[in-house]
């Protein structure tokens, strides 16, 4: 972990995050449900939650968005 991430604040919530990294990883809905135990519906709703947070369409055009800000990394 960098050492800027225990102070700087998020914008996504841990789930968020975790949920963004598997499908940056091409995991589908059903994958990503499977390995963190939550339903696919939850799976749908953190991404569209964190579309909302940030103001895009898609799920490609978060991601996009979400690198760019720091969110993520590859």
């Amino acid at each position: 972990m960098k050492d800027n991430e225990y102070t700087r604040k998020h914008l996504l919530t841990k789930r968020e995050r975790e949920v963004f990294e598997l499908l940056i990883q091409d995991k589908t809905t059903k994958e990503i449900a499977k390995e963190l135990f939550i339903s696919e519906k939850t799976v749908r709703n953190h991404i569209s939650n964190s579309m909302q947070k940030i103001g895009v369409k898609g799920r490609s055009q978060a991601v996009v968005e979400l690198l760019r800000m720091g969110e993520l990394e590859l």
